[in-house]
């Protein structure tokens, strides 16, 4: 797909060029993103291509497989992405920034009797790492046909960030070169965890599964959650997964540290003074208890619509909310795309505000002809925040608005 358009990002309008084609081949999906924008002067925007990652990123993503399949690899821009059950690693993005796409790798393999999940989130310089291994020990022994029991799931999981203001806790811009300093530094984050899954129901519309999790903040605090999945199928049109899970959290603990914003959450700067997420752990000084709920429905192959959204009992700004939802097909003459996160919710009357915890993207659009799609596309997004030196310190909110002509190939084989 490619197009042209007008883009006001924070008020200034750029003419917008976009070659994005999307080809697959069987298992094999290839997504390429190339953006040049021009201001007034005919000069191309600085933030499309300041460092090694913005030219890497025209390719979005190499893919092979889904999510859950035997095999699956994908690399490049690395959209909600979980490590087992999420208790460490949940809806986590690499690429909230369209002026930053971080070059990731996920795979994950399953050899039936076992497995892992591992992700690491960004080439170009230290970045989250996260892997769960797995095994389904009585799938080696003579009991692997007992119900329940022979399908029974024993996982060990680990993650870090190894980005270098991980671990920042206080720091300054230098006034003489404008380059930030840092003060406390605790180092990488690190976290582990143990799970254990059992298939209670196996049918071929109906699948349930129970669970339970532990993990461990290294230097900090520790929580379990306990959970229920329920997946819906074989209904004709109609897929649906629902997923409920009770939480418990001793202080210095954030259940799915890394989520959705986590890499606006990281570290920034906010009146000269540094606002990270390890900061939150030790801001923690009290055991809680949470829930988390996720709910997926697909439908006729054209209607797609996901959420999930957690809390805590007592912390009044625990919500976390995720959204996605796409209505398109070859036979439709419209298109709709839309997806909302936001972390750090108090009440739930906030849930829509958009503002520095909020990412926000939508696309609706009409063909007027098979191979034509006019559309208006809406972005609150991220601008990184930079040193003199040219070191992402921070993101602040953008606002995108981008009309669109774009031209349509199907590139399936």
């Amino acid at each position: 797909m490619g197009g042209a358009g007008v883009n006001f990002i924070d008020g200034n309008a750029f003419y917008s060029l976009r070659l994005a084609p999307e080809l697959s081949l069987g298992k094999v999906g290839l997504g390429l993103d190339l953006r040049i924008d021009l201001d007034s002067t005919g000069s191309i925007r600085k933030e499309n291509f300041n460092d090694a990652s913005d030219f890497l990123s025209i390719i979005r993503y190499v893919r092979y497989g889904q999510k859950k399949d035997p095999v699956f690899v994908s690399v490049g821009s690395l959209d909600h992405y979980t490590l087992g059950h999420g208790s460490l690693v949940n809806q986590y993005n690499n690429s909230p920034s369209i002026d930053k796409r971080s070059i990731g790798l996920a795979l994950d393999l399953d050899f039936d009797k076992f497995g892992f999940e591992s992700i690491y989130s960004d080439f170009s310089q230290g970045s989250v790492l996260g892997f769960r291994g797995y095994a389904r020990p009585l799938q080696f022994t003579t009991l692997a046909s007992i119900p329940v029991l022979g399908k029974m799931e024993v996982g060990a999981s680990f993650a870090s960030d190894f980005n270098e203001y991980a671990g920042v806790t206080s720091g300054y811009i230098d006034p003489a070169d404008g380059k930030f300093v840092v003060l406390n530094d605790r180092k990488e984050t690190q976290m582990y965890g143990i799970d254990l899954g059992f298939p209670i129901v196996r049918t071929s519309m109906l699948n349930v599964d129970l669970y339970a999790d532990y993990a461990k903040i290294v230097d900090f605090g520790d929580g379990a959650s306990s959970g229920l999945l329920v997946s819906l199928s074989g209904m004709g049109m109609l897929t649906a997964d629902l997923r409920f899970e009770r939480r418990w959290m001793n202080d210095q603990f954030i259940p799915a540290y890394f989520n959705s914003l986590y890499e606006v959450e990281r570290f920034r700067l906010s009146g000269g003074s540094v606002i990270s997420k390890v900061k939150q752990l030790s801001a923690v000084t009290s055991s809680d208890r949470g829930y988390y709920g996720l709910l997926s429905v697909k439908a006729a192959n054209m209607v797609e619509v996901s959420g999930s959204y957690q809390r805590t009992d007592f912390d009044p700004n625990s919500g976390v909310l995720s959204l996605r939802a796409e209505v398109t097909n070859d036979q439709l003459p419209f298109t709709l795309r839309a997806g909302y996160d936001k972390v750090r919710i108090e009440k739930e009357a906030s849930l829509f505000t958009l503002d520095d915890r909020s990412y926000m993207f939508s696309e609706l659009g009409y063909k007027p002809y098979p191979y034509l799609l006019v559309s208006m596309v809406y972005h609150w997004t991220f601008e990184p925040v930079r040193d003199s030196g040219d070191n992402v310190l921070s993101y602040k909110s953008q606002k995108r608005i981008e009309p669109r002509v774009s031209f349509l190939f199907p590139m399936n084989f």
